[in-house]
């Protein structure tokens, strides 16, 4: 009989903080840039630059850590930790190992076999490293300074996850928690979201770790589920076959879906840490820290609960909306604009989910204005467009933002309303259609609404759709 094994995973989630500038210097953090344009000497490493620590990066940090119940270290301090690499420019990274921001927290995740949390290590304040640019033509490396010094958490897990599925709930969690408090946009195709899988496998009832191996190179959620499955089977094989798992640093190839060996994984002794002897400790006073809890935002889970209580939405509904603090601050705005909080639900549920996935876009890409949505939304409840125009409107809100008022009068949108021209139409479709008359005299309700095609047909689609509806009732009804 085979043995059976079970899974252990920890993570360490490293987030790019929304800062305008750099953890330590004035330098720009936006993303994109000419190589080498966002620096400055203290985050390109030269001697002599001191760094000046940002305030907002320890704030953004403090609140992540209030989401995760952790603990906050009141006396915090940063640390050095030496290692050389060629985009790391001043040989070592100031992170902090002795005393960590945040300690001690969880989130709770929903699995099939309810609920479970996971345990929050430590969260720590660090910088970004550069990046490294192979050219294959030049056979050279380049290095763009632009990312480094841009402000990190790391989120550090317990070992407390055991599949690919509790992996990417806990990643959900976590990304719906720093969305919500605007410390990160954590878009995992940017590097604003990044996770390194630790993962080790052992005898199903073992009450002891095997050896871990860390996973790099992981940049979105199916490539994360999918290392998870091929590093569980390749230490199950090594096992098997009376081999030694190595502790070890690899790195996942999505493509092939194979890990490769980098580096063996180093101990914080390999670092050499020590305190960073150009930054001053971090007192936070209560006085400081009661600020930042105040300004804590309502999260998902009690957004979730009073939009069921508050607004009439299905409840599926409802968890997509407050599934994106972009749809959930578009939903709230243009609903408080316009009073009609089911019709801006049934836009954003429909035709804007239908174009995110058409242009491959998140909804945290959305950049058109409740304002705009709720004014398209009166637009048709008072009849001044129909829904087929509605519909070419929206697309061009959705696009470019577009005044929806504004776009009806430039392309004569307006909806028919006249009576006597619709009466003429009407009359005309009726005169056509015998046998459609026929069938909705004799009970055939279908035959209306083939009736109101061709009148909608005959006005190009510029109709009043209920006025034409009461019209052909009246002829028909007469």
């Amino acid at each position: 009989m085979s043995k059976q094994y079970e899974t252990v995973i920890g993570l360490e989630v490293h987030v790019e903080l929304a800062t305008k500038t750099k953890i330590f210097c004035a330098c720009s953090t936006e993303f994109g840039g000419a190589p080498n344009t966002h620096v400055c000497p203290v985050c390109m490493g030269m001697p002599g630059a001191l760094p000046v620590l940002n305030k907002k990066v320890v704030e953004y940090a403090v609140a992540v850590g209030l989401a995760t119940n952790c603990t906050i270290t009141r006396h915090c301090k940063f640390d050095r930790k030496n290692y050389f690499y060629p985009d790391n420019p001043q040989n070592y990274q100031i992170s902090q190992l002795y005393a960590p921001v945040c300690r001690n927290g969880f989130v709770e995740i929903e699995t099939p076999g309810g609920s479970k949390k996971i345990g929050i290590h430590e969260i720590h304040m660090e910088e970004d490293a550069g990046k490294l640019i192979h050219d294959q033509w030049e056979d050279c490396s380049l290095v763009d300074y632009n990312r480094s010094g841009v402000p990190l958490i790391e989120i550090v897990s317990e070992p407390d996850m055991g599949n690919a599925q509790e992996v990417m709930a806990y990643l959900e969690k976590l990304r719906l928690l720093i969305q919500y408090l605007g410390a990160s946009d954590c878009k995992l195709q940017e590097g604003s979201m990044r996770a390194d899988v630790n993962l080790s496998v052992r005898e199903a009832g073992s009450g002891s770790l095997g050896t871990r191996t860390e996973m790099k190179n992981l940049n979105s959620f199916k490539a994360i589920a999918r290392a998870i499955e091929g590093e569980r089977a390749r230490q199950i094989e090594l096992l098997e076959e009376g081999k030694d798992v190595v502790q070890e640093t690899r790195r996942w190839d999505d493509n092939k879906e194979y890990s490769y060996a980098m580096r063996s994984k180093e101990d914080a002794q390999d670092y050499r840490y020590f305190p960073d002897p150009d930054l001053v400790p971090v007192d936070i006073s209560e006085e400081w820290l009661q600020e930042i809890r105040d300004r804590q935002p309502e999260f998902c889970t009690e957004k979730l609960a009073r939009y069921k209580k508050e607004f009439d939405i299905p409840d599926y509904d409802a968890r997509i909306l407050t599934g994106s603090k972009r749809l959930a601050d578009l939903f709230e705005a243009a609903a408080a604009i316009c009073g009609k909080p089911k019709k801006v639900s049934n836009w954003l549920m429909g035709e804007t989910m239908r174009l995110l996935k058409e242009e491959g876009m998140e909804p945290e890409d959305l950049s058109f204005s409740p304002k705009h949505l709720a004014a398209l939304i009166d637009l048709v409840d008072s009849g001044t467009i129909n829904g087929t125009a509605a519909k070419e409107v929206f697309e061009h809100i959705f696009r470019e933002d577009k005044d929806p008022e504004k776009y009806v009068e430039e392309k004569g949108l307006k909806a028919v309303s006249d009576e006597g021209a619709l009466r003429e139409a009407v009359s005309r479709a009726i005169a056509a259609n015998p046998k459609s008359v026929e069938d909705y005299r004799s009970g055939k309700g279908k035959a209306l609404g083939f009736l109101v095609g061709q009148v909608m047909k005959a006005m190009e689609g510029k109709a009043n759709p209920a006025l034409v509806n009461r019209i052909l009732k009246d002829f028909l009804e007469s």
